[in-house]
């Protein structure tokens, strides 16, 4: 016989049913509001977050097996009670609705689920819209990062606060055999909770890995999320072969949304407290950061060091009438010579031997025709004894003026530069003398272009005086050189449909012919203040210069020829192969070459060789060979390849020759180990494989094979383990030809709350191609409909 059952009230409705009836109350709420001015967005997406405006407008749903009460007043629910108002839902044996205060009472298997964060336990009082109230002996867990514990009490002081009492907190998933444990846990007396703020304080807690305390801390400051946050970052510890034992311990400030700070001292073993801090901000119309380091006393050097680091863009004024003024600011200075040596991690910037220190003032008119630039450029050269540097000049300062028109008449295009710059420098170090330079140069050209052809003649002349403050070899103390300028650019392209192993191509044929005149005028008593030899490349080789700068302008009466054919699948229109040859023919010997140079008699110049294959997402290949006919050997050689299968595995590797100067070898590196001897789950993403962890390893390393030694190697390895990551890096960099620096980094991440030991990430982010974190902080945070019940 079947057990006897109160009917279900008629008013009943089905969880699905509620839920489309409830949207449609938060929809009409939503438009009322939208009339009242605020404004409706439309959306493709479900609202995440429900306006505080809005809540008390929308409608309360309860059923259960047995409902009683007085309308308006109250109303009890006994067996399978459930409430519904907005996003939060209570479910419990038995339920106490009191309308007047809108407060629930529920008591026997109690769960609630509010915009996907879940509470359960024996009993809660709450007051549904303002959220306020207790939840006794609850098991929760938050929807944000998966993070869930046990407390004896929760307390919710509002929609987003809510306070823990001797709580646990870990985001290691339960699994399912007898005596298991959470790899990591933190035991606290209390957790404050804030989801507006998306942090947690826990006070009086000890956080344990795998079940040994590892870190006890009276108040411990955490992220429920990226959001920034003011407070104590996890200390960073590390071993080095200059610093010894590192501990840094840096301070985040929050200052505003587009201002902070981050304070670093750092404590070394062997040398001494190096103080470091940078700050940034950002504002509408200019941006910027500064970086920091002060060691009063380093025993390394007995004397105290220091870097500064500065970098500032941004609009000083724009207006309808005058146009943009812009100013760039890149400004570097250390200490001393060994700076860059003994603090090989610094910024980028200070661990070079040559630190530009730059200011730029610029101005655009509002037609885009007219430019002008202010610029000082002053260098601070990092001498080595071994290996010392001609210091470049100082350019104190550089004036530049251009005026560019783009729609001529007959479809010309044309445009004037002029600039006069002061170089300075020590002149026993450069053996020349200083000067002032201005030069103007004239561009004009007739472009025609079509589907299939394209020929564009060009013409320009270049007028430079020099004022020297010693006079040259010839006794003069200035110099003028005039020269114009002829070029020729043309080039076919060609189509058709092609198929190759099996796929179908549109290809293409690009011939090109780019010819170019420069009479001859000797420059050679002129100083060389900026020019340097361009390299040879397909960006170089259709130009009408083989120097960079201004001071030297190479007599030329050559042709270069080229073609280019691509493979272009029709479907997305991506390239999956391309390859290009190009030669110059030389017709009169060029005579100008840089101070110490030869003139070039050859009639024929090396070939250039290109390809790059994108055949598969999966596999990239590019090189670049220069290869010489007479010799029958490339002179310059550079070829790499990348194999990317899918996320966290990438191998790529470089090979790269210059003849008679270097030749090595590059190969990185991130794989997971599993898959050396068969796919344990890798494919299923980080912490979710088979059998326990995943290993990876990953690194890179730059082999000199003319030296037979390795330069820089970067190495290391990664277990991820679902709710906690380690990594141990080892990293060695060339600082000097005979010496190195090395160190050996080591990081446990407890993943969603926290990292501890070195900092490994920044190294292998900047040295690995492709590095993928195994936990991405860029993903969206989850929706509360994914939680949704």
């Amino acid at each position: 016989m079947k057990p006897n059952r109160a009917p279900r009230p008629r008013f009943a409705l089905t969880p699905l049913a509620l839920a489309a009836f409830g949207l449609l109350h938060e929809t009409a709420a939503w438009a009322q509001e939208a009339s009242s001015g605020v404004g409706l967005k439309p959306s493709p997406m479900l609202r995440e977050n429900i306006p505080a405006t809005a809540r008390p407008q929308l409608p309360t749903f309860i059923y259960g097996d047995r409902v009683s009460g007085r309308p308006d007043l109250d109303t009890t629910v006994e067996g399978n009670a459930e409430l519904r108002k907005g996003d939060t839902v209570i479910r419990a044996d038995r339920l106490e609705y009191y309308q007047p205060d809108d407060l629930a009472k529920a008591r026997g298997n109690v769960r609630i689920n509010r915009a996907g964060n879940v509470f359960e336990g024996p009993l809660l009082e709450l007051k549904v819209d303002s959220f306020e109230g207790f939840f006794n002996e609850p098991r929760y867990r938050f929807l944000r990062n998966d993070a869930y514990g046990t407390a004896s009490r929760v307390d919710f002081i509002d929609t987003d606060r809510l306070v823990i009492r001797d709580a646990t907190y870990t985001t290691c998933q339960r699994e399912d055999y007898p005596g298991w444990m959470p790899a990591w846990i933190l035991r606290a007396g209390g957790i404050r909770i804030d989801q507006e703020e998306e942090t947690g304080v826990a006070t009086n807690a000890v956080l344990s890995f795998f079940n040994v305390p590892i870190l006890p801390l009276p108040e411990l400051s955490f992220p429920l999320s990226d959001k920034r946050k003011s407070g104590f970052l996890p200390p960073l510890i590390g071993v080095d072969n200059i610093n010894g034992v590192e501990y840094r311990q840096p301070y985040y400030w929050n200052i505003a949304p587009n201002r902070d700070a981050t304070f670093y001292p750092t404590l070394m073993s062997k040398r001494g407290v190096d103080f470091g801090g940078e700050f940034r901000y950002l504002e509408p119309r200019y941006q910027g950061e500064v970086h920091a380091d002060l060691m009063p006393s380093d025993k390394l050097r007995d004397r105290t060091r220091w870097g500064f680091n500065a970098k500032h863009d941004g609009v000083v004024s724009s207006s309808a009438a005058y146009g943009t003024t812009s100013l760039s600011l890149n400004l570097n200075r250390v200490s001393d010579d060994n700076y860059w040596r003994d603090f090989s991690r610094a910024s980028a910037s200070l661990t070079q031997r040559l630190l530009a220190n730059d200011a730029i003032l610029s101005w655009t008119s509002n037609d885009g025709y007219w430019y002008g630039t202010a610029r000082t450029l002053k260098w601070q050269v990092l001498q080595d004894a071994t290996a010392p540097i001609t210091p470049p000049y100082d350019q104190v300062p550089q004036l530049l003026g251009r005026y560019a028109r783009p729609d001529l008449p007959l479809g010309l295009d044309g445009s004037i530069e002029v600039s006069t710059t002061r170089f300075q420098s020590d002149r026993i170090l450069t053996g020349q003398p200083n000067a002032d330079r201005t030069y103007t140069l004239a561009r004009l050209e007739r472009p025609w272009k079509a589907p299939g052809w394209f020929v564009t003649p060009r013409v320009q002349l270049h007028s430079t005086q020099y004022s020297f403050d010693a006079p040259l070899a010839n006794g003069a103390t200035t110099a003028t050189r005039t020269l114009p300028i002829f070029s020729l650019d043309s080039g076919l392209v060609f189509e058709r449909q092609a198929s190759y192993f099996g796929r179908a191509f549109v290809q293409t044929l690009e011939p090109r012919a780019f010819y170019v005149y420069t009479p001859f005028r000797d420059q050679s008593l002129l100083p060389n203040y900026d020019s340097g030899l361009n390299d040879f490349n397909f960006a170089t080789v259709y130009t009408e210069n083989a120097f960079g700068g201004n001071d030297r302008i190479s007599d030329n009466n050559l042709l270069t020829v080229g073609a280019t054919t691509r493979l272009i699948d029709p479907g997305t229109g991506a390239e999956a192969a391309k390859f290009s040859v190009a030669q110059r023919l030389r017709f009169k010997d060029q005579l100008v070459t840089l101070p110490g140079g030869t003139p070039i008699s050859e009639r024929l110049s090396d070939i250039l060789f290109g390809a790059t294959l994108n055949w598969t997402p999966k596999w990239t290949v590019d090189g670049t060979v220069q290869y010489n006919p007479k010799t029958g050997r490339s002179e310059r050689t550079t070829i790499g390849g990348r194999y990317n299968p899918s996320n966290y595995r990438v191998i790529s590797a470089a090979y790269r020759l210059q003849r008679g100067q270097s030749e090595q070898i590059d190969f990185g590196w991130q794989w997971p180990i599993n898959d050396l001897w068969g796919d344990r789950g890798q494919d299923l993403g980080p912490g979710r494989g088979q059998g326990g962890g995943r290993w990876y390893a990953v690194g890179r390393l730059n082999y000199s094979l003319q030296d037979k030694r390795i330069v820089d190697t970067v190495a290391g390895i990664e277990y991820d383990a679902c709710c906690w990551i380690g990594r141990v890096v080892l990293e060695r960099l060339q600082s000097s030809t005979t010496s190195a620096n090395k160190r050996i980094m080591f990081q446990i991440e407890f993943v969603g709350f926290s990292r501890l030991g070195s900092n490994p990430l920044s190294t292998l982010r900047q040295n690995v191609p492709r590095y993928q974190l195994l936990r991405d902080p860029a993903q969206p945070a989850p929706s509360r409909f994914s939680n949704y019940e």
